[in-house]
């Protein structure tokens, strides 16, 4: 088998956990924040985990 190239723009957006996880950042943090809530703005600041099911096929493409 051939080495898997690291697809970039994943590499940029998450990070392995030194358990095996990887880390991802909320969506819709970025503007528009006069409709959201300040509970919902607090949330989205925190990381959140990748779900188990789409975890393999994001470490596929982070070539681990």
């Amino acid at each position: 088998m051939p080495k898997l190239k690291t697809r970039r723009a994943v590499a940029k957006r998450f990070k392995l956990t030194g358990n095996g996880k990887l880390k991802r950042s909320h969506a819709c943090a970025g503007h528009i924040f006069t409709k959201k809530s300040p509970k919902r703005k607090r949330n989205l600041r925190h990381s959140d985990l990748v779900h188990s099911s789409d975890l393999p096929r994001m470490k596929k493409m982070l070539g681990i």
